[in-house]
Protein backbone atom coordinates (compact mmCIF):
# COMPACT_ATOMS: atom_id res chain seq x y z
CA UNK A 1 0.00 0.00 0.00
CA UNK A 2 2.45 2.68 0.69
CA UNK A 3 4.68 1.94 -2.77
CA UNK A 4 1.10 2.82 -4.56
CA UNK A 5 1.28 5.96 -2.59
CA UNK A 6 4.21 6.84 -3.62
CA UNK A 7 3.46 5.74 -7.12
CA UNK A 8 1.06 7.81 -7.11
CA UNK A 9 2.60 10.77 -5.66
CA UNK A 10 5.20 10.54 -8.24
CA UNK A 11 2.35 10.39 -10.80
CA UNK A 12 0.84 13.20 -9.67
CA UNK A 13 3.76 15.57 -8.72
CA UNK A 14 5.15 14.70 -12.68
CA UNK A 15 1.63 15.46 -14.04
CA UNK A 16 2.19 18.77 -12.16
CA UNK A 17 5.63 19.72 -13.56
CA UNK A 18 4.37 19.05 -16.82
CA UNK A 19 1.63 21.65 -16.11
CA UNK A 20 3.92 24.28 -14.71
CA UNK A 21 6.97 23.68 -17.02
CA UNK A 22 4.05 23.65 -20.26
CA UNK A 23 2.38 26.83 -19.85
CA UNK A 24 5.21 29.49 -20.22
CA UNK A 25 5.72 27.17 -23.45
CA UNK A 26 2.54 28.03 -24.73
CA UNK A 27 2.17 31.56 -24.10
CA UNK A 28 6.02 31.63 -26.01
CA UNK A 29 4.32 29.50 -28.55
CA UNK A 30 1.24 31.87 -28.77
CA UNK A 31 3.30 34.84 -29.34
CA UNK A 32 5.66 34.07 -31.48
CA UNK A 33 2.62 32.70 -33.75
CA UNK A 34 1.33 36.12 -32.97
CA UNK A 35 4.03 38.19 -34.57
CA UNK A 36 4.59 36.11 -37.46
CA UNK A 37 0.86 36.63 -38.66
CA UNK A 38 1.25 40.22 -38.08
CA UNK A 39 4.81 39.93 -40.06
CA UNK A 40 2.98 37.90 -43.00
CA UNK A 41 -0.35 40.31 -42.63
CA UNK A 42 1.89 43.10 -43.65
CA UNK A 43 4.13 41.34 -46.19
CA UNK A 44 1.03 41.16 -48.56
CA UNK A 45 0.17 44.64 -48.67
CA UNK A 46 3.57 45.84 -49.01
CA UNK A 47 4.20 43.57 -51.93
CA UNK A 48 1.03 44.94 -53.80
CA UNK A 49 2.32 48.59 -52.96
CA UNK A 50 5.68 47.60 -54.68
CA UNK A 51 3.56 45.68 -58.12
CA UNK A 52 1.25 48.83 -58.44
CA UNK A 53 4.84 51.21 -58.18
CA UNK A 54 5.76 49.02 -60.83
CA UNK A 55 3.01 49.23 -62.90
CA UNK A 56 2.54 53.15 -62.68
CA UNK A 57 6.51 53.53 -63.74
CA UNK A 58 5.62 51.36 -66.66
CA UNK A 59 2.12 53.35 -67.35
CA UNK A 60 4.21 56.88 -66.94
CA UNK A 61 7.23 55.96 -68.98
CA UNK A 62 5.09 54.48 -72.25
CA UNK A 63 4.00 56.83 -74.41
CA UNK A 64 0.31 57.04 -75.77
CA UNK A 65 0.39 54.62 -78.71
CA UNK A 66 2.52 52.15 -76.84
CA UNK A 67 -0.12 51.73 -74.06
CA UNK A 68 -3.15 51.58 -76.61
CA UNK A 69 -0.59 49.25 -78.73
CA UNK A 70 -0.24 46.84 -75.65
CA UNK A 71 -4.57 46.36 -75.69
CA UNK A 72 -4.16 44.71 -79.58
CA UNK A 73 -6.65 47.29 -80.74
CA UNK A 74 -7.52 47.90 -84.30
CA UNK A 75 -6.10 50.85 -85.97
CA UNK A 76 -8.99 52.95 -86.02
CA UNK A 77 -10.07 51.99 -81.90
CA UNK A 78 -5.93 52.58 -81.40
CA UNK A 79 -6.52 56.10 -82.98
CA UNK A 80 -9.84 56.93 -80.58
CA UNK A 81 -7.73 55.23 -77.67
CA UNK A 82 -4.71 57.36 -78.53
CA UNK A 83 -6.84 60.53 -78.28
CA UNK A 84 -8.26 60.10 -74.94
CA UNK A 85 -5.54 59.17 -73.41
CA UNK A 86 -3.84 62.47 -74.31
CA UNK A 87 -7.26 64.05 -73.61
CA UNK A 88 -7.06 62.13 -70.12
CA UNK A 89 -3.92 63.92 -69.50
CA UNK A 90 -4.40 67.00 -70.35
CA UNK A 91 -7.10 67.25 -67.98
CA UNK A 92 -5.86 68.55 -64.74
Amino acid sequence: MLTALKYWQIGAGAVLGALIASTPVYLYGKHEGRQQAAVSALESPVQVLRKRNEINETVSSSGAAALCGDFGLSVDDKAKCVRRLLEANSKP
